[in-house]
């Protein structure tokens, strides 16, 4: 159900459950949290791609395991989608989604996750929870931050699902491509090309912003640029 390869400091997860739209089952996410939590050990990585088998990125919970959740387990199981995302955005290096035909709900949740994310031409995205009695909850949250508080609203109040251009001009995610690999792969090179330590403060830093006051963030910004002259002028400035 998981595949995970990595290379020349890029790994690249994959969903595989084609079959399913790669829907999310309590053993799939927890395969994915402990994935990335091994992620986080390796030294030599520089970037993450994460991507989907098949016709779909994700298309949300496995309906099967929601229909029969009870009130005692329910929070067990959304704790798990959270877990994934929590997973992605404590990684040090960057994440960046390959997403196609189709990101519903918990997979659209773990897109906004990570740090970037690419769509191939005709991808959909849709928060349908509430048509289904239930509400959008964990990395939701997210969707605010991403494409403002009414085009959150929007997906998830009226549970309508919006393209992949929309999803672009909304802000929800960074590329629309008409060949997504070679799309990604450009993304890819631009991150393998940064600093290696530079880029993993730089995610610290966007991590940081996102929940501290203005005075902090800034205070923290000019520590770690101070930091990054600890062992003298960075390798990349010297002549």
């Amino acid at each position: 159900m998981l595949e995970a390869e990595s290379s020349g400091g890029v790994a690249r997860v994959f969903l595989n459950r084609p079959e399913k739209a790669n829907a999310l089952t309590s053993g799939l996410l927890s395969k994915l949290t402990i994935t990335f939590e091994e992620l986080k050990g390796d030294t030599a990585l520089r970037a993450v791609v994460l991507a989907g088998r098949g016709n779909a990125f994700c298309g949300g919970a496995d309906v099967n395991e929601l229909a029969a959740l009870t009130a005692q387990n329910a929070s067990d199981f959304v704790s798990g989608i959270h877990s994934v995302c929590q997973a992605i955005r404590d990684l040090p290096v960057p994440v960046v989604a390959r997403l196609h035909g189709a990101v519903i709900g918990a997979g659209l949740e773990i897109a906004a996750a990570c740090d970037l994310r690419i769509a191939a031409e005709g991808t959909k995205f849709a928060m349908p929870e509430v048509r289904l009695g239930i509400p959008s909850v964990v990395e939701a949250a997210l969707l605010p931050r991403l494409m403002g508080s009414g085009r959150a609203a929007w997906l998830v109040l009226t549970g309508e699902a919006i393209d992949a251009r929309r999803a672009y001009e909304w802000g929800l995610v960074e590329g629309i491509a008409s060949d997504l690999d070679e799309e990604v792969e450009e993304v890819v090179k631009h991150l393998l090309a940064s600093d290696r330590e530079a880029l993993r403060i730089q995610k610290g830093l966007l991590r940081l912003w996102e929940e501290a006051p203005l005075s902090g963030s800034i205070a923290a910004s000019i520590e770690e640029f101070a930091k990054a002259y600890g062992q003298g002028t960075p390798s990349r400035l010297r002549r």
